[in-house]
């Protein structure tokens, strides 16, 4: 092998390894599917129940004896060295998921070695076949001509007193196969709202840099793909110079229409996005009220998670809250103060019992 020529060559721009992430049923496979030519790697032996070209990742075993005949590491470098012929029209391989391909490598090795836990393996030696295994898989993954996407479940952790979101996958296998992705993928799903956000990224894309109109359609619809401005607006470089607006005509006004027909003012600026009066907005998911004030930026405000709301229904929510948080004693005590019973005027007074010694 030759040493490249000593100058500066043009680099990838577009991100090809991605690991996505989050809770059960929160649209992890939907945008999986979404990618060019997707084959799936699948491994809760679903792959004839589904219409993207899958495999089901599994340890074979024999039926008769039910040992392994063929693990499940045997048939990933078999799929992976089929991939690197080519020839297969497949554009993105996805592994959904990473987790169970671990834990099945992870049975293989104990199998093979007649244990229970890969750390019974002596000398280490179990450790070192996963490690080995997992990192050779993903490397080799990663040197195909194609999109890969790694799926992970989803966990928590406690920092302090709060629960912080993370992916299920464990922290070493997290650190080689995030390590080797480009963007990290978040999903899930508020109210009726899928959303799909970006939690780390390799570098600061931006969105004239993806020359797949494919994969810019994808990256458009995950939030924090691209820096701010840059996912919604085409590059300003494309357009020519006499079409460019001025500041004045930027400083337009938009309508915001609420539920009831009804209209509130937004006034839009070149670096900025005030309301120029008193606006309501409702949580989709967790029907919280925002109030935002004359004046106040709008910038904070994710549009597909908050619904524009009238002001009654902001002060009606209000009241139903306060009721909530203060309820009525369960069994009130009854205070009311009963007045002295008297006699009617003009009645005969009533006889004193006899005093008794």
């Amino acid at each position: 092998m030759a040493l490249p020529p000593n100058r500066p060559k043009k680099t990838i721009e577009t991100p090809r390894n991605y690991f996505i992430w989050g809770p059960t049923m929160n649209g992890k496979s939907y945008l999986s599917s979404e990618f060019p030519n997707p084959v799936i790697f699948n491994t809760d032996g679903n792959a004839a129940q589904i219409e993207t070209p899958s495999v089901d990742l599994k340890n074979e075993r024999d039926p008769k004896t039910g040992a392994i005949k063929t693990t499940v590491v045997e048939q990933m470098l078999e799929l992976i060295k089929d991939l690197e012929k080519g020839g297969h029209g497949f554009e993105t391989v996805v592994i959904d998921v990473i987790d169970d391909l671990v834990t099945l490598i992870e049975q293989a090795i104990c199998e093979e070695n007649g244990v229970d836990y890969v750390g019974d393996v002596p000398y280490g030696k179990g450790w070192g076949l996963r490690k080995t295994f997992i990192t050779s898989i993903v490397v080799r993954l990663k040197a195909l001509p194609m999109n890969v996407i790694y799926i992970s479940r989803y966990a928590t952790k406690l920092e302090g007193t709060l629960e912080k979101p993370i992916p299920s996958l464990g922290d070493k296998d997290l650190n080689v196969v995030n390590g080797n992705c480009d963007l990290n993928i978040m999903c899930q799903k508020i109210g009726k709202k899928y959303l799909r956000r970006v939690v780390d990224r390799r570098k600061n894309y931006q969105r004239n840099w993806i020359e797949d109109e494919r994969i810019l359609k994808i990256l458009d619809s995950v939030i924090g793909a691209f820096d701010k401005g840059s996912a919604s607006e085409p590059a300003q470089s494309s357009k020519p110079v006499e079409e460019k607006k001025t500041l004045t005509q930027i400083a337009e006004e938009v309508s915001v229409e609420l539920e009831d027909g009804s209209s509130v003012s937004v006034e839009v600026k070149p670096n900025d996005n005030l309301a120029t009066e008193t606006l309501y907005f409702q949580h989709e998911g967790s029907g919280e009220f925002i109030k935002v004030e004359k004046g106040e930026s709008l910038d904070f405000l994710d549009k597909d998670i908050y619904d524009p709301r009238t002001k009654e229904d902001y002060e009606k929510q209000n009241i139903e809250q306060y009721v909530n948080d203060n309820p009525p004693p369960a069994n009130a005590p009854n205070t009311t103060i009963k007045a002295p019973r008297t006699a009617k005027p003009g009645a005969p007074r009533a006889p004193r019992a006899p005093r008794t010694k």
